[in-house]
């Protein structure tokens, strides 16, 4: 979906042409696995950090085309709403002091970023919701001027049969409403992790990244609340899930699996199997006929990019044109500091690694079902939420990180050969924020509990706190 796009406006004969193209597509990609025809390159990351832009109010700034011309960086493009931005990174290898180079960039970037916002008397904030968004500020004269944009909102209301988004979400209080368009996801700002894992392993690493999901969203929580009210966590997964409801088995709006989602299940014996299902199980929203060569597989990789599954197989090419596959994982929240940000990765490689290359595979002693509770558990209740092992046993996700994962993710970086120094700050910092129950959703809790519930205030305390730099357990209440 990162892709633009020419035309919107579809007829059957669309959806026909390219869900041909999509199976001839899905045939080469069939033939790239019988013959190992992926890239020996691997352990290479990178990430996508989601943002807002606010105003001198505190309030979303719709005025990203302004900025994105003040900033001038490649790396920094639109959003859904002209309120958002997203600041990508170039791939780098893993190991080494990639995660101090990860931080440096970021920071550069974002001081970039802060410069342009303020001559047009705005800012950029890293938060998985704003507080100060409200409902009446969704609509599609705030949407970004890219037809990509405006024609999958046309399709996701098309195969929702003009019925409008329900957003139902019970967390410590109660939210209840409807939309009309798909503008509800533009709420939810992500930092996105990518790994292009080994490729005779990549079933490891996929069943590994879904394993450590739920510690992940938990320990990074970011998102406590919506339009005023207090509801979970990491309240991003309930409302990009119900915000983007459009088609699972058979194209009902409602099926067994949706659009996003934590997944069906395990991988088996190859990625294949994913793209497979989304031949199989999810009708085509942006039936756009492109010119690429069929080599690149542009329609297969189109029909990926909107299925939006918590971790997403990819599949793009190395700089010498050989294909190859990526995890991208969508779980944490973005911000709270540029630090926090980088001490996520650090947990996110480290204990990716050690899962996925431990003799005995995760996935076989811990069910998919129990993967995805422990998923929704932590999203909900953030390190309070209890977490069912791999040894069986069900423990406060807290003590779960302190006892045991945060070594194995110390253990993963190491023999990933991370300089010792990046590995020592990054894990301290996720240490001391779970020592202290300090995340960024818990920091926003005690906010309101100290000063109430003016989020204006909130938002005018939490950028000073992120552009500060320091991390969130040491950011005074």
């Amino acid at each position: 979906m990162g892709r633009e796009i020419k035309g919107g406006r579809f007829e059957q004969r669309d959806f026909d042409r390219f869900a041909r193209r999509l199976r001839g597509d899905t045939e080469r990609l069939r033939e790239l696995f019988r013959e190992e025809g992926f890239s020996r390159h691997h352990g290479v990351a990178g990430y996508e950090l989601e943002a807002w832009l606010v105003d001198v109010d505190q309030v979303p700034a719709p005025i990203n085309e302004a900025f994105l011309r003040r900033v001038g960086l490649p790396e920094v493009t639109p959003e859904l709403a002209r309120f958002n931005f997203e600041l990508g990174a170039r791939p780098r290898p893993l190991g080494g002091g990639v995660l101090g180079a990860m931080e440096a960039e970021l920071a550069a970037n974002w001081a970039r970023c802060r410069e342009a916002a303020e001559t047009l008397e705005a800012a950029p904030v890293m938060i998985g919701i704003l507080p100060t968004v409200t409902d009446a500020m969704l609509g599609l004269d705030n949407m970004s001027a890219l037809e990509r944009y405006r024609a999958l909102n046309e399709q996701v209301m098309r195969v929702r049969r003009g019925r409008p988004v329900m957003l139902d979400i019970q967390g410590a209080e109660f939210l209840h409403t409807e939309h009309r368009d798909v503008m509800l996801e533009a709420v939810t700002t992500s930092f996105q992790l990518h790994l292009q894992p080994p490729a005779e392993r990549a079933v490891r690493y996929y069943n590994a990244a879904l394993v450590l999901a739920g510690p992940l969203v938990g320990a990074s929580a970011n998102a406590p609340f919506l339009f005023g009210r207090r509801l979970w966590r990491e309240t991003r997964i309930p409302l990009f899930e119900q915000s983007v409801a459009a088609g699972g088995f058979g194209g009902a709006a409602f099926g067994p699996v949706k659009r996003a989602s934590f997944g069906s299940g395990y991988v088996r014996h190859s990625m294949l199997e994913l793209f497979e299902e989304n031949l199989a199980h999810y009708p085509v929203l942006l039936p756009v006929e492109l010119e690429d060569p069929p080599e690149h597989m542009a329609h297969l990789r189109l029909h990926n990019g909107t299925i939006w599954r918590w971790v997403r197989p990819l599949l793009g090419f190395d700089t010498d044109g050989t294909p190859h596959l990526r995890l991208e994982h969508r779980v944490v929240a973005a911000g709270p500091s540029v630090a926090d940000t980088l001490a996520n990765a650090a947990l996110f490689y480290g204990l990716l690694h050690t899962l996925a290359e431990q003799p005995e595979p995760p996935e076989a002693v811990l069910e998919f079902a129990t993967a995805r509770e422990n998923f929704y558990t932590a999203a909900k209740h953030g390190l309070k939420g209890s977490l069912t092992w791999l040894d069986g046993r069900r423990r406060p996700l807290a003590e779960l990180l302190r006892s045991r994962l945060l070594p194995q993710a110390r253990e993963g970086l190491e023999d990933l050969g991370c300089g010792r120094s990046d590995v020592e700050r990054y894990l301290g910092i996720l240490d001391e924020r779970v020592r202290r129950h300090r995340t960024g959703a818990a920091w926003q809790i005690a906010y309101t509990q100290a000063h109430g519930r003016d989020f204006a205030a909130l938002v005018a305390a939490y950028r000073r706190h992120q552009d500060s730099g320091a991390p969130v357990h040491e950011w005074p209440v």
